[in-house]
């Protein structure tokens, strides 16, 4: 049971984080042939997530680095903020591959460049447990090649599922923060004032995410307006 609430986390997290690796996979794929892009697929994630899971453990044990906890915390909050008002063109720059190797190498380069979100956030969930890190990478995997993009469009139906997610990223940068021995002693060891900090954490992150996307959506209708009248 100790392991089940992490374990789930780290899952969910797998899970929110995956949507960038379905498209990374997708926009590199593009270019083969049929029989071809299940190959990439299979082989570009499996790099992936091995390039991730040494990644992970890595960091995991980087951890007890002084003030690394609260850095790490702090870029979760970015992370998590930046989940819930993401714009489409971020994936501008990945260009399909023009072979299977080349493909397969897009697909390992690409992913590694964007994971520190999934690395970090799987990191400060697992709270140094190395195993939990292994099984829930392992359990990823199937998710990543077959469930991701089936979830993109989930999001697209559901869109406060985003909310949801960027609030499991903001507990887990709360109690990241929290758990830094440097500044531990200001929580005084009890429970009540790291779950007020971690519900603070958490309010921020929704409340600025809905916050910018109103700011943007007004904006667009503002423009959308103009464009009318001319």
């Amino acid at each position: 049971m100790e392991w089940l609430g992490p374990l789930l986390t780290i899952i969910f997290i797998d899970l929110m984080l995956a949507g960038d690796n379905a498209i990374v996979i997708a926009l590199a794929a593009r270019n083969l042939p049929k029989e071809q892009q299940k190959k990439a697929v299979i082989w570009g994630t499996f790099g992936a997530i091995a390039i991730r899971m040494v990644a992970t453990v890595l960091v995991v044990y980087l951890l007890d680095v002084p003030w690394l906890h609260l850095a790490g915390g702090l870029l979760l909050i970015w992370i998590a903020y930046k989940l819930l008002v993401q714009e489409d063109s971020s994936h501008d720059n990945i260009k399909a591959g023009g072979t299977l190797g080349a493909a397969i190498g897009t697909i390992v380069v690409a992913d590694a460049a964007m994971g520190i979100d999934n690395v970090l956030a799987v990191a400060g969930a697992s709270h140094g447990n190395i195993w939990l890190v292994i099984v829930g990478l392992l359990i990823s995997i199937p998710i990543v090649v077959w469930g991701s993009t089936v979830f993109i469009k989930l999001i697209e139906k559901l869109p406060w599922i985003l909310y949801v997610g960027a609030a499991v990223l903001g507990y887990t940068a709360g109690h990241m923060i929290a758990g830094e021995p440097k500044v531990a002693h200001l929580f005084d060891g009890r429970p009540m004032p790291e779950w007020v900090f971690i519900l603070i954490v958490i309010a921020l992150i929704l409340g600025a995410g809905l916050l910018t996307n109103w700011m943007r959506k007004n904006k667009m209708n503002s423009q959308q307006k103009e464009r009318e009248t001319h």
